[in-house]
């Protein structure tokens, strides 16, 4: 198989790398993080110039007709820069639950605004009691005439205090954990019956609370049969999460490396010290495992087939929460005290790899889905 990337892939890594480079030093983000939204409206509006916002998107509608693997270019550089623009919940989760679910003219119409950088779309699914259960979902939706009315609390919604249109499920049949009758629906943020809450969470992204009683809704899709267009975004926003966690891991890893060999005690830098040389080498390995694997995911995250690409989603995810948690502690040991402090990149990179993952199961739940689907293999096997 070949790993080497085209020409254009290349082109897009070396142009995504000098923006990153030149517009989001780690004063700038902080910078950016006290703006209104908690982010960066310009730079947004420079990521539409560039085509990002459009990357993943036919361009039948309005996109650049890019892969997982041009998803997986961008998010490693927004890894390693911490980029805290809306780009997964917009473009990666938004934006393709659109693809999946929609028909051909909503999907024109919501993803050519999407990639002009003119609307920002949020997925409103997690609720309290459902874990990291993708069919756990208690909101209703009731059909009155000619349309459609939700009822439910929904939590911890990425950008979803700024989100032009919400991508709310709801369950318009079965039980409460049942994948049947779950249903998408396209709500107006400012629609009345919802209620938002934003707030920071702890890497310095937005989320919020949003409350629905008797919301409006329009339906995405036929209602009642989300579910394997939810189930299929996820798997492909955990592998973008995959290669975002690598760029923040290789960054944190060559911060420490560069530590070890400026930071002087007993008249040498400590770099010198063999037992601290080992520990280099073991966060180095850890990376490169991680990079292997979310290789693995961006290759699988199209995969047709649910059970085999959930297979090596999980088996992704578990790798990667254990050598973000390695590589973070690991850094955070190294640099001692300065570690830790706000004025400084590596205590927030270690942040974001642990939200990381959390995000859509952590490594235990992926771990014991793994386990439960016969390994990542399968049983068959």
């Amino acid at each position: 198989m070949d790993f080497d990337f085209t020409d254009e892939q290349r082109l897009l890594r070396d142009s995504v790398d000098r923006l990153i480079q030149d517009r989001y030093g780690f004063e700038q983000r902080r910078k950016y993080s006290a703006e209104p939204d908690g982010w960066s409206r310009a730079l947004w509006a420079q990521y539409a110039e560039l085509g990002l916002l459009g990357l993943p998107f036919p361009e039948s509608q309005g996109g650049f007709g890019g892969g997982a693997v041009e998803t997986m270019i961008v998010m490693e550089a927004f890894g390693r820069g911490l980029i805290i623009e809306p780009y997964l919940a917009t473009v990666i989760l938004g934006g393709g639950l659109v693809l999946a679910a929609g028909d051909a003219a909503t999907a024109e119409a919501i993803l050519s605004s999407v990639g002009a950088g003119e609307k920002l779309l949020a997925f409103a699914h997690t609720e309290r009691q459902a874990r990291f259960n993708l069919s756990d979902v208690a909101t209703t939706a009731r059909q009155e005439g000619d349309g459609w009315t939700l009822s439910g609390e929904k939590g911890v919604v990425l950008h979803g205090d700024c989100a032009d249109t919400l991508i709310v499920s709801a369950r318009i049949g079965g039980g409460r954990q049942d994948p049947a009758g779950i249903g998408l629906f396209l709500v107006d943020g400012e629609a009345p019956g919802v209620t938002r809450r934003g707030y920071r969470t702890q890497d310095l992204q937005r989320a919020a609370e949003i409350s629905l009683h008797g919301a409006p809704a329009t339906p995405l899709g036929t209602p009642g049969e989300a579910y394997p267009a939810i189930a299929w975004v996820v798997d492909r926003a955990i592998a973008a999460l995959c290669a975002e966690a690598v760029g923040a891991m290789a960054e944190l890893h060559a911060m420490t490396v560069d530590y070890l060999k400026t930071r002087k005690q007993f008249g040498r830098a400590i770099g010198e010290f063999q037992v601290l040389q080992h520990r280099s080498v073991d966060m180095f390995t850890a990376l490169e495992q991680a990079r292997s694997m979310a290789m693995f995911a961006t290759v699988m995250a199209e995969s047709d087939d649910a059970a085999e690409r959930g297979r090596a989603i999980s088996a992704a995810k578990v790798q990667i929460g254990r050598s973000g948690r390695h590589i973070g502690q690991e850094a955070i040991q190294l640099h001692g005290g300065i570690g830790v402090t706000m004025e400084y990149k590596a205590g927030h990179l270690f942040k974001r790899l642990t939200m990381i993952d959390k995000l859509f199961g952590d490594a235990d739940f992926h771990l014991a889905r793994l386990a439960d689907a016969g390994g990542l293999f399968g049983a068959a096997a």
